[in-house]
């Protein structure tokens, strides 16, 4: 593939999901991870590219589908109602990992009481708690990446590789019986080192997210523990789900 191929479809590639990994770029164009730096640095010199550690961003992105401030006003009620029924899972003195999805963020609302320890890669979880006095928060490492609210990359990752908590509170964006889907490689990298630092590991998805197809599959259903979601949900898809071993708890 020559070079200016190589570098279409990258724009094109960070047009669609926004930011990317290298990793992700030199499977996308087939090339090695040195030849896809040296096009990052041709796109960035065009203005249309940010390098950043790990990956590459869009400069300016043309929508605000992926924003956290935008996507927290869809399902609002419901989110809300998630969170709480899912703080109430949640013993005390648990340590717990919050990921940075809207439905998580509510969870995170109610947890003062319940945890002394919060680890989070959400900025907007980590301010939530900025003057909080009862409960420590951890932030990972990484990259910012302001519009979804949340740091990402290899340096995310490594934090929460190296971590043993006993919850995990996740978002995706859909969930068929084949398993969790997410919208983007670098969350997906990110929430399979959290699934995999907790013993007990549940996903908040309000109804819209069920049958919904994403981009990537994040996980199969085997790792999860436990799905909060509210009185919507198809009752058909709640019983396979809790054919399959999987808790449904629902928020009223």
């Amino acid at each position: 593939m020559q070079a200016e191929e190589r570098q279409s479809r990258i724009e094109a590639h960070l047009q669609k999901m926004e930011f990317a990994s290298l990793d992700e770029l030199s499977e996308l164009v087939d090339a090695s991870a040195s030849t896809v730096r040296r096009d990052l640095a041709v796109l960035e010199t065009k203005g249309t590219v940010k390098r950043t550690h790990g990956g590459a961003r869009l400069t300016a992105p043309r929508s605000d589908e992926f924003a956290f401030a935008a996507r927290d006003t869809h399902q609002l009620t419901e989110k809300e109602a998630i969170g709480r029924a899912c703080a109430e899972l949640i013993a005390l003195n648990q340590s717990v990992i919050v990921d940075a999805g809207t439905t998580a963020y509510h969870a995170a609302r109610h947890l003062e009481s319940k945890t002394p320890q919060i680890i989070t890669n959400s900025l907007p979880v980590a301010n939530l708690y900025n003057v909080a006095t009862q409960v420590e928060v951890l932030v990972s490492g990484g990259v910012i990446y302001p519009r979804l609210g949340v740091l990402v990359g290899p340096l995310a990752t490594e934090a929460f590789s190296k971590m043993h908590v006993d919850v995990a509170i996740m978002s995706a964006g859909g969930i068929t019986m084949d398993g969790i889907m997410n919208s983007h490689q670098l969350l997906i990298d990110i929430q399979r080192a959290m699934i995999r630092a907790a013993q007990r590991v549940i996903f908040c998805l309000d109804h819209t997210k069920f049958g919904r197809q994403s981009v990537s599959l994040l996980c199969d259903l085997s790792p999860v523990d436990t799905i909060v979601t509210d009185t919507g949900v198809p009752s058909d898809f709640q019983q396979q789900l809790e054919g399959a071993g999987i808790e449904v708890v629902l928020a009223h």
